[in-house]
C-alpha cells in the first residue's frame, strides 16, 4: 500500500535521519551506517523505501539525495529546529503570550535554537539570571528590553559599568513614568553616564522582558492570561542572538531616546 510522503520522511527516525545525514552530500553506505550506528541489514529496507518514493539513489554503495530529496530535507530542517525549541517545554511555551514577536520573526523562531526554560530558585526570584549577567560583563554590549526593574537593578548597572559595558535599553511607557515620577533615583546619574542609552517605547509591550549579549538571550513571558511567574528562557546559539538583533531593532524603530529626566 501506498505511504503518504509525510509518513516516509518523518514516520521513522531511521529514514528520517538517512534523509538529513545526505543533506551534506553524498555518503557511502559505512558512513551512514556508522553515523546511524545500525547495521546494513536493519537499514536497507528504509533505503529501499526512499529509493521507491524518489528521496534517495543509491549507486555503487553510495547514496544521495535526489532533487526532491533535496526540497523537502531543506523543509524539513525549519520544522524539526522549530519543534526542538517547543519541545523544551511545550507547556511553557504553549501557555505563553507570543503575540508581542513580529509574524516575520515568529516564522523564524526556529533560529532561538536549543533553548532552556529557567525555574529560580526562591531566594533568586527578585534577581537577574546570574549566568546572563556574567556573560554579560565579559560582553562588548548589552541590549534591553523591559517593563520592570530588579530590586538590585543600581548594583547591577554599576558593575556592567565597572566593566565597561555598551548599555541600550528600551523601556515601556509605564516604567518610565515612574523614572520621571523619581521612584528609581539613580537614573539621572545613569542617563549622564557615556556607556548608558536609553528609550522610551511608546508601544503596548505583551511580555516582561527581553535581553541579549554576546553570548546568550534571555526571554521573561506573559502568560496567555496576562499574568507572570518567575520563569525564564535562556538561549545560547549564535543564530538566536542574530535573531534577538531583529526583534531589538523591531522595537527600537518607534522608540525615542531619553537624554534627560
Amino acid at each position: 500500500m501506498k505511504r503518504p510522503l509525510l509518513d516516509v520522511a518523518f514516520a521513522s527516525d531511521k529514514r528520517k535521519s538517512v534523509l538529513l545525514l545526505l543533506q551534506d552530500g553524498p555518503k557511502k553506505m559505512k558512513i551512514v551506517l556508522d553515523s546511524l550506528d545500525t547495521t546494513r541489514q536493519a537499514l536497507l529496507p528504509q533505503m529501499r523505501i526512499l529509493e521507491d518514493y524518489h528521496l534517495v539513489t543509491g549507486s555503487n554503495d553510495v547514496y544521495k539525495l535526489t532533487t526532491i530529496g533535496e526540497i523537502i530535507v531543506n523543509e524539513m530542517i525549519p520544522l524539526l529546529d522549530t519543534i526542538s525549541v517547543f519541545d523544551s517545554d511545550i507547556h511553557y511555551w504553549g501557555t505563553r503570550k507570543l503575540n508581542f514577536i513580529p509574524h516575520y520573526l515568529l516564522e523564524r523562531i526556529n533560529e532561538l535554537g536549543k533553548c532552556r526554560i529557567v525555574n529560580p530558585p526562591i531566594p533568586e526570584i527578585y534577581s537577574i539570571h546570574t549566568q546572563f549577567h556574567e556573560t554579560t560583563k565579559i560582553s562588548e554590549s548589552v541590549f534591553v528590553i523591559t517593563t520592570f526593574l530588579y530590586p538590585n537593578y543600581s548594583t547591577l548597572l554599576s558593575d556592567l559599568i565597572e566593566n565597561d559595558i555598551q548599555m541600550h535599553i528600551i523601556i515601556s511607557n509605564d516604567l518610565y513614568c515612574k523614572i520621571q515620577n523619581h521612584q528609581y533615583p539613580d537614573f539621572e546619574e545613569l542617563i549622564d553616564n557615556k556607556l548608558f542609552h536609553l528609550f522610551v517605547c511608546p508601544d503596548k509591550m505583551d511580555f516582561l522582558a527581553f535581553a541579549y549579549n554576546d553570548h546568550q538571550t534571555l526571554l521573561t513571558l506573559l502568560t496567555n492570561r496576562e499574568e507572570f511567574d518567575n520563569k525564564f528562557v535562556i538561549c545560547s546559539d549564535p543564530s538566536a542572538i542574530e535573531w534577538a538583533k531583529e526583534l531589538f531593532e523591531h522595537y527600537l524603530k518607534d522608540s525615542v531616546p531619553i537624554t534627560e529626566l
